[in-house]
């Protein structure tokens, strides 16, 4: 007998809300989940955001109102935004919305608390340019 492991949740419905900057997704394991466009663009998956390795992320500001343009299918296993501050390098898998979604409390108060330690209040910072306190650019180098 072949041991495999358990597939990952796999989404069942996806939903761009432009009105209330949310999208939706709902799992085949009856997770369903309502993520903002803020939340999503803060934790992109890029290396523009992430940096390439530990300690190179770049703290994303001014992401209160981002908007979803467009969103794009990448195979069977992931969406790639395209937001309204032209990003539109992270590619989502399905993995990684879940881990959004079950973990977006403790991931919100994370990002609320890096504005504070970069001197920003936690409202301001979701205002703020991204070039406030920044050296501009982005982590990797490259104008993305």
């Amino acid at each position: 007998m072949n041991a495999t492991k358990p597939l990952a949740p796999q989404p069942t419905g996806l939903t761009l809300r432009k009105q209330s900057r949310v999208l939706e997704i709902e799992f085949d394991d009856g997770a369903a989940f309502s993520l903002p466009f803020e939340l999503l663009r803060v934790y992109s998956p890029s290396a523009e955001v992430r940096g390439h390795g530990p300690g190179q992320e770049t703290l994303q500001t001014g992401q209160r109102h981002v908007d979803i343009a467009a969103i794009a299918p990448i195979g069977n296993y992931a969406v790639k935004p395209s937001f309204s501050d032209g990003h539109d390098t992270g590619i989502y898998s399905w993995d990684y919305l879940y881990h959004l979604g079950s973990n977006q409390a403790a991931l919100w108060e994370d990002y609320l608390q890096r504005l504070e330690a970069a001197g920003f209040t936690r409202e301001s910072g979701r205002d703020a340019p991204m070039d406030a306190g920044a050296a501009g650019g982005s982590a990797c180098g490259h104008h993305h």
